[in-house]
C-alpha cells in the first residue's frame, strides 16, 4: 500500500507504495483512512528537531496521529466496534495499569505511546489500531470532521483545564493555530463575553476575525486593550497560551485579572521564564498545563457539541492534498494554510 514513513532519524520522509498491507491481531481493527490531518508535530519530526527526538520514535514507521476512516476489519476479541464502523482515532495509547490510569488520569500515563511514531500511523491508505484507541462517529458528523477531533480534542481539554471558565468571561487566546482557534470558537459557542485573540500570522489573523474574534497583532498594547476592555475587573478571566513561543507568558500574566486562570498548550522549545512571586504569589493566577486529551470526557464533550450543531470544525480545513503531495503538505504548516488534510483517496 502507499504510506508515509519516516525512514531513519534523521531528516526527511518517504512516501512508499510498497508498504506491507496490515493485519490486524488480537485486539486491533483495521481501518481504511479516509482523511488524516497535519499538525506542527508531523513538521517536527519531519525536520527532526531535538522536540522531535524527544518522542523516542523508532523509525522506519508509518506517520499521522490525527486520522478517521472506516473498519473493514477486526481481530480476535474486538466486540465494542463492528465492520463498516466509522471512527475517528485518539492518538494517545495508554497502558490502562499505572497509577494515573487508574485514577480517572489516563491523559497523563507513564507509560503513553502515540500512534504514528511508536506504532504505524494514519498517512496511509489503510491503519491497524487498537481497538480501545476507536471514537465510533455519529452519522451527522463527516469523515474530515472526524479527521480534525484529535486536536480539536486539545482545544476542548484546554477549556476543560480552565474550569470551563469562559461562560460569561473575558477570554485571550495566545496563537491562532488550528488549536488556538478552536479554543476561541469553544469559548465563543460556550458564551464568552469577549474573546481577543493574538497572531503575528496576517491569514490567520483573517481566520480568526472571520469567527468573531478580536484579533491583535503581538506588537500591539495587548495589556492595555485586555484592560480596557475588562475596567474595574482590571483584567481578562482566563487566558490560553497555545504558540510555544518562549517569552509570551510575562504579557498573558500581566493581561489577567487577579486570581484568573492561565493554561498552557504549546510546548516552548526551551525553558521558559515564570515570575512566580509576583504573578502566581501576589496576584493568585492559577498556572495549568494540558497534553493531549482527557480519556474519555473530553471526547464526549466535543462530539456533543459537534453533533448538535454547536461547535463547527471543517472551515479549519483550508488544502487537501494525496499521499504523495506529503511534502508540499508540510510547507503549507507555515503558510498560509489552515488545517492541511492528507486524502489517501485523491489522486
Amino acid at each position: 500500500m502507499r504510506a508515509v514513513i519516516k525512514p531513519q532519524p534523521a531528516h526527511g520522509i518517504e512516501v512508499r507504495t510498497d508498504w506491507p498491507d496490515p493485519t490486524p491481531g488480537p485486539g486491533e481493527v483495521l481501518v481504511k483512512v479516509a482523511a488524516a490531518s497535519l499538525c506542527g508535530t508531523d513538521r517536527e519530526l519531519h525536520e527532526w528537531t531535538p522536540s522531535a527526538q524527544a518522542f523516542d520514535l523508532a523509525p522506519p514507521v508509518v506517520l499521522g496521529h490525527e486520522g478517521s476512516g472506516t473498519v473493514m476489519a477486526v481481530g480476535d476479541g474486538v466486540g465494542a466496534i463492528a465492520i463498516g464502523d466509522r471512527v475517528a482515532l485518539e492518538s494517545h495509547l495508554i497502558c490502562g495499569t499505572c497509577y494515573p490510569c487508574r485514577t480517572g488520569s489516563a491523559h497523563t500515563c507513564e507509560r503513553t505511546r502515540i500512534l504514528g511514531m511508536h506504532i504505524d500511523g494514519v498517512f496511509a491508505e489503510y491503519a491497524v489500531v487498537p481497538e480501545g484507541i476507536c471514537v465510533p462517529l455519529p452519522d451527522s458528523v463527516s469523515l474530515e470532521t472526524g479527521a480534525l477531533l484529535e486536536s480539536a480534542g486539545v482545544a476542548m481539554h484546554a477549556v476543560q483545564r480552565s474550569g470551563t471558565a469562559v461562560a460569561g468571561q473575558n477570554v485571550l487566546v495566545n496563537g491562532c493555530g488550528p488549536v488556538g482557534l478552536v479554543i476561541a470558537e469553544i469559548a465563543i459557542t460556550m458564551g464568552a463575553a469577549h474573546v481577543v485573540a493574538v497572531e503575528p500570522n496576517p491569514f490567520r489573523r483573517k481566520q480568526a476575525e472571520s469567527r468573531g474574534v478580536q484579533v491583535l497583532d503581538p506588537s500591539e498594547d495587548v495589556v492595555g486593550l485586555c484592560r480596557d476592555i475588562a475596567g474595574q475587573r482590571g483584567g481578562f478571566d482566563v487566558a490560553f497560551e497555545v504558540s510555544g513561543v518562549r517569552g509570551v507568558l510575562p504579557i498573558l500574566f500581566e493581561a489577567l485579572r487577579r486570581e484568573a486562570t492561565l493554561v498552557t498548550v504549546g510546548h516552548p522549545s526551551e525553558p521558559a521564564p515564570i515570575d512566580i512571586a509576583t504573578h502566581v504569589n501576589k496576584k493568585g493566577v492559577t498556572l495549568r498545563g494540558i497534553f493531549g486529551r482527557r480519556l474519555w470526557d473530553t471526547w464526549e464533550q466535543l462530539l456533543l457539541l459537534v453533533e448538535s450543531g454547536r461547535l463547527d470544525l471543517e472551515w479549519l480545513v483550508t488544502h487537501r492534498l494525496p499521499l504523495e503531495q506529503a511534502e508540499n503538505a508540510i510547507d503549507l504548516l507555515t503558510g498560509d494554510a489552515g488545517k492541511v488534510l492528507l486524502i489517501p483517496d485523491l489522486q
